[in-house]
């Protein structure tokens, strides 16, 4: 991993205009809302949270399949937020969660491979196509025989698989993997995600690896991200935001992490949050915590938290990290 950051998120925010309520009323949902960091050059950076924190739309705004609402998007020293994206698509790409409906069932895993070599002339001739569209299988644990089949001969395992590979036909530098093993088996999970590691080590890839397993998380990243409703409450590198973790959710999300020992697992102090995740259409004033915390006070309503460094590069977002130490 280099010491230079390839990627670099400012201040991005990401709003939704939906209908409901009231007769002809428009209201906003604050699908991400000021979220600030960067991943430097063959790191991972994880990013986890409930479901419906902004998780996956952070990485899609990235990329820009959605268009920002607000914000900086910076890569490699480049401003990309209103750039043309074309020169970009063959340095950043995604891995979609679901391996079934990110492929399309009409055609081959090869045409499906081949689409972006075709897209981006990276090939001189049908030869050559056909040789780098069985590379990138072989890189992925499939074979030559696997291009001429349809998406719905394979297991979910697989199909992920050829996600993977077409993410990789371009030779990109950057990769969002968007929850990319929560519909898989918990068998083939672990090889998913070594197949992820390994790939890194061979191509010298950067990931934003984006789930809401935090132990699998662990395992992959570098450094993790928390996010919640919208909001990054906390930034750490991986063993720091395990084991020295400071928002009060974050705890309860490491606190859920299942131990081996059965016997260790049920002593284990559980840090459970009462409640549920309010409505990113109307967040509570304040910290948005704040509904679900047993630290929250009259502060916690009135005052958003200020973003501030605790320890060398650990982030959080927090008015009472002295009670939750």
């Amino acid at each position: 991993m280099e010491d230079k950051k390839l990627l670099e998120v400012e201040h991005l925010k990401q709003y939704f205009r939906v209908s409901g309520g009231k007769l002809f009323e428009r209201r906003v949902v604050k699908a991400v809302d000021d979220v600030s960091f960067f991943i430097n050059k063959g790191e991972t950076l994880g990013l986890v949270g409930e479901s419906g924190c902004g998780k996956t739309t952070t990485g899609r705004t990235i990329l820009r399949l959605y268009e920002p609402t607000e914000g900086k998007i910076i890569y490699d020293g480049v401003d990309i937020t209103h750039a043309d994206m074309k020169p970009y698509r063959k340095k950043m790409q995604i891995v979609f969660q679901d391996p079934y409906a990110s492929l399309d069932p009409r055609m081959t895993v090869g045409d499906i491979v081949g689409e972006a070599i075709d897209i981006h002339h990276l090939a001189a001739s049908k030869e050559e196509r056909r040789a780098r569209i069985i590379e990138l299988l072989s890189l992925v644990g499939l074979n030559s025989e696997h291009a001429n089949r349809y998406p719905h001969e394979f297991s979910g395992g697989q199909r992920q698989r050829v996600g993977i590979a077409r993410a990789l036909a371009v030779n990109p530098e950057f990769i969002v993997c968007d929850e990319p093993i929560s519909a898989l088996d918990v068998s083939i999970q672990a090889q998913v995600v070594n197949m992820f590691e390994d790939l890194q080590d061979q191509l010298g890839l950067t990931y934003l690896f984006i789930a809401h397993n935090l132990s699998v998380v662990k395992h992959i990243s570098n450094r993790i991200g928390v996010m919640y409703l919208g909001k990054l409450v906390e930034l750490a590198e991986a063993n720091e935001l395990t084991f020295h973790s400071v928002h009060p959710y974050t705890r309860s999300l490491v606190s859920a992490i299942p131990i081996a020992d059965p016997i260790k697992n049920r002593a284990a102090k559980r840090f459970v949050l009462q409640g549920d995740v309010p409505s990113p259409v109307n967040p509570p004033s304040g910290c948005r915590f704040r509904t679900r915390c047993p630290y929250a006070d009259k502060c916690c309503e009135e005052c958003e938290p200020e973003w501030k460094e605790v320890s060398p590069g650990h982030f959080v977002a927090c008015h009472h990290i002295d009670k939750v130490q």
